[in-house]
């Protein structure tokens, strides 16, 4: 590819870059413009803003002071038509220092693709460059998996072709994309009011998520979906939700729910907006319900996830409370029933203790006919101590048996 230099000012931020992906997705919003980054992605409105979520991203300070150290040691890729594919941040350094009077710093040198490049093979070679070599730096968990997705769309649904684009094992990406698919599932039902970047700092949440209800059925899954949902929403603790991983998880957080006198009233609004919903209501095909059975986790869901923090619940008899208040309370909620949960998988583990044991001693025990013709065959063999061995696990099992 050629070699050029061009001026930092001139040169096309690529607003498909996958990692402001989700930061695109915030600007538009809180802008009030959908298709700020889709309409005129080239025009200075688009860039400007690509600009500022470039230059806002962590650890631009300090790429910034080593441009100006060391100066640009890797040449940016840009397409013929000047929009960067490789580089973008760079060149909004660049272009800051720039601004801030550094004017040998007017110029970026860029490697430039062949005109008939496609928009899937810059796809790929988006990743090659950047994901392949420095992601976790650059990139968060919510843009890796925003890549995931439409390489994996890309290769025609392979997961194998993904991972080797992606640079990673088949199961590594076929997890973040799971991961996508449930903060799609909230983002999709919030009616606006979530975005992918809101569930940034939830990933380990998420990935337990995914990993539990992969191969479980379907109610249990459910259950499991809807305490984990609730307690994100509300910033129940991720290590305590843990414990919420039971086919009882739904039963366990409406317990807590309904005893919290601080919800009564937000119980009731909940349940009365519900009801006043029709029977298509998105909530119940989000959860893979038919409309037939309502529960108070999924009447409080349906107020949580539409609703900003920032914002106030109306209650049935003309008050009001601040969400921050509620989601407070829904916290403790769910993290009491993550506690008791707890605590009954404790008990659970002390029942079950001697018999894992025992039946781990046992298969070990098996072994050792298949094993014996081979043993006292070796010339090494000991047979007066073998036998000793043998009346020790006799004494240990008559102590057993008195002990019972």
């Amino acid at each position: 590819m050629p070699l050029v230099e061009l001026d930092t000012e001139w040169v096309r931020f690529s607003t498909q870059n996958h990692r402001t992906k989700a930061e695109q997705q915030r600007e538009a919003q809180q802008r009030g413009q959908d298709d700020l980054f889709t309409s005129d992605p080239l025009g200075s409105p688009a860039q400007e803003v690509q600009f500022l979520i470039l230059s806002g991203q962590s650890k631009f300070d300090e790429l910034k002071e080593d441009l100006l150290a060391r100066g640009q040691k890797e040449p940016a890729i840009v397409t013929a038509d000047g929009v960067l594919i490789n580089g973008n941040r760079r060149t909004a350094a660049l272009r800051t220092l720039r601004r801030e009077g550094h004017q040998q710093f007017g110029y970026v040198r860029c490697l430039v693709l062949p005109a008939d490049a496609t928009p899937e093979e810059i796809l790929v070679l988006e990743a090659e460059l950047q994901v392949a070599r420095d992601f976790r730096e650059d990139y968060s968990w919510i843009n890796e998996a925003m890549m995931i997705e439409e390489l994996y769309e890309l290769s025609g649904r392979d997961w194998d072709q993904t991972a080797q684009r992606m640079h990673r094992k088949a199961g590594d990406v076929r997890m973040q994309y799971e991961k996508l698919l449930l903060v799609h599932q909230l983002v999709n039902q919030s009616q606006g009011t979530r975005l992918p970047i809101d569930f940034t700092d939830n990933e380990s949440a998420f990935e337990e998520l995914a990993k539990h209800i992969r191969n479980k059925p379907r109610d249990e899954a459910e259950s499991v979906k809807k305490s984990y949902f609730l307690g994100i929403l509300s910033g129940a603790n991720y290590r305590q939700l843990r414990h919420l991983r039971c086919e009882d998880a739904e039963t366990l957080v409406e317990r807590e729910l309904l005893g919290e006198s601080a919800l009564e009233g937000v119980l009731a609004t909940a349940k009365s907006a519900e009801s006043a919903t029709d029977e298509s209501d998105p909530l119940s095909d989000f959860m893979g319900e038919d409309g037939s059975h309502e529960s108070v986790v999924e009447d409080v869901l349906s107020l949580v996830i539409t609703r900003r923090p920032e914002a106030v619940v109306q209650l049935p008899d003309g008050s009001s409370v601040p969400m921050k208040s509620v989601l407070g309370s829904l916290s403790g909620a769910v993290n009491a029933a993550a506690r008791e949960a707890e605590e009954r998988n404790r008990e659970q583990n002390t029942v079950d203790a001697p018999f894992q044991r025992a039946d781990k001693a046992f298969r070990e025990l098996e072994r050792i006919p298949s094993l014996l013709g081979k043993s006292r065959a070796h010339s090494a063999w000991d047979e007066e101590a073998f036998q000793s061995e043998i009346n020790r696990i006799a004494k240990l099992v008559a102590e057993l048996r008195e002990n019972s």
